[in-house]
């Protein structure tokens, strides 16, 4: 995939990833570094379950939005997730 297709890819992951943990959307830029870091992370934690996902733009958004929900979790983890205050 070229570098346009891994910006969207990033910018979707994020998004759903911001969906998916914290009911709303992070913001562009902050949705595209979540992607690009979940797509690191998920790439990394597929491999080592040894998991193949299909390199196309669907397998690319799953491996990238799960990364990224997991980084979202742990950064909750460190900063207290949505508490209400």
């Amino acid at each position: 995939m070229g570098f346009f297709w891994s910006i969207i890819i990033g910018i979707l992951a994020g998004f759903i990833a911001g969906k998916v943990m914290r009911g709303k959307g992070l913001g562009l830029f902050v949705n595209l570094i979540v992607g690009i870091v979940g797509a690191s992370i998920g790439g990394w934690i597929f491999t080592k379950l040894n998991i193949m996902v299909e390199a196309s733009f669907i397998g690319n958004l799953i491996t990238s939005t799960v990364g990224a929900i997991i980084l979202l979790f742990v950064i909750g983890i460190f900063t207290g997730g949505n508490k209400k205050r």
